[in-house]
């Protein structure tokens, strides 16, 4: 099970994900109360090991905007939310960089299709609300064989029973792992990639 732990905003947090065996971590660079600027990102980079994927998140940005920050910020990962295009993810790999597209469960149709991303990213229909939502639900989208990740409502209680229903080839969490609005919870960070990488 591949598994993202996203928002991260401390060398702590950092250390913690990656020390507990995630496959890649995400640093918010737009507006969200767990926002970092290209230079905090830059310093957190240190913290990880050679090779772990890192990602830079963004919503609304123009997709060449979102390629300058996250080069600015030492990224080779971008990962769009909002509404995107085709044209988007040419722009990412254009630019040499690799993409998470993200959509929502009600995106259209054609949303959910092979756009050539190197990940997509299934969310819940409301993005952020942290509320566990019908996970098995996703199997409907045909995305077998592809690599995507869950998101939406996880945590360390209910991210291997979720996966499990989804049939997710990965995860991905962010406020599932923290003691307040944007504050990480260390121990629960280990936890979640242990119960995500644990059979369930």
């Amino acid at each position: 099970m591949f598994v993202k732990v996203c928002g991260l905003s401390t060398p702590e947090s950092v250390r913690t994900a990656a020390g507990a065996g995630a496959d890649a971590v995400g640093f918010v660079l737009t507006r969200s109360p767990r926002e970092v600027t290209p230079e905090q990102v830059r310093n957190l980079l240190k913290d990880l090991p050679d090779g772990l994927p890192a990602v830079g998140v963004f919503r609304h940005e123009p997709a060449a905007d979102a390629v300058a920050i996250a080069r600015q910020s030492g990224l080779a990962w971008v990962q769009l939310h909002g509404d995107r295009s085709p044209a988007d993810v040419r722009t990412v790999h254009d630019a040499g960089m690799k993409l998470i597209r993200a959509v929502t469960m009600d995106a259209a149709p054609e949303a959910f299709g092979d756009w050539g991303e190197d990940m997509l990213l299934i969310d819940a229909a409301v993005p952020g609300s942290g509320e566990a939502w019908d996970y098995g639900s996703v199997r409907t989208k045909g995305l077998d064989g592809r690599r995507w990740l869950l998101a939406g409502g996880l945590d360390p209680a209910n991210v291997a029973r979720a996966a499990a229903e989804a049939g997710a080839w990965g995860v991905d969490v962010s406020s599932g792992v923290e003691s307040a609005r944007g504050i990480k919870d260390l121990a629960k960070i280990g936890d979640f990639v242990r119960s995500a990488k644990s059979p369930a």
